[in-house]
């Protein structure tokens, strides 16, 4: 990448509020990751199984929460290892030192 120039960037300021580009990566594929997570679980709940025993749309919005909880737990953890992975294939692009 070249270098831009920048108040912000010359003071340094600007890494040090938002970090270096590997983190930055490494932020970014957590939260693509989180978003994959949430797009699964919501066709997985498309899945319908005749009427439902409890229902209403306080249900729908309390799974839809709890979806985007867990989605955002397991990207953290690390738990499918998607962003990992796309990390790893993406740092190749990424100035180790920036």
């Amino acid at each position: 990448m070249s270098p831009v120039s920048s108040p912000l960037l010359a003071q340094g300021s600007l890494v040090q509020s938002h970090g270096t580009q590997r983190e930055q990566l490494a932020g970014a594929a957590r939260q693509f990751e989180a978003i994959f997570v949430r797009q699964m679980l919501a066709a997985a709940r498309k899945a319908d199984f005749g009427d439902p025993l409890f229902g209403g749309q306080g249900i729908d919005t309390f799974r839809t929460m709890q979806d985007e909880h867990f989605a955002d737990v397991s990207a953290k953890s690390g738990a499918f290892g998607l962003a990992a992975q796309i990390e790893a294939q993406l740092a190749r692009f990424v100035d180790k030192g920036a």
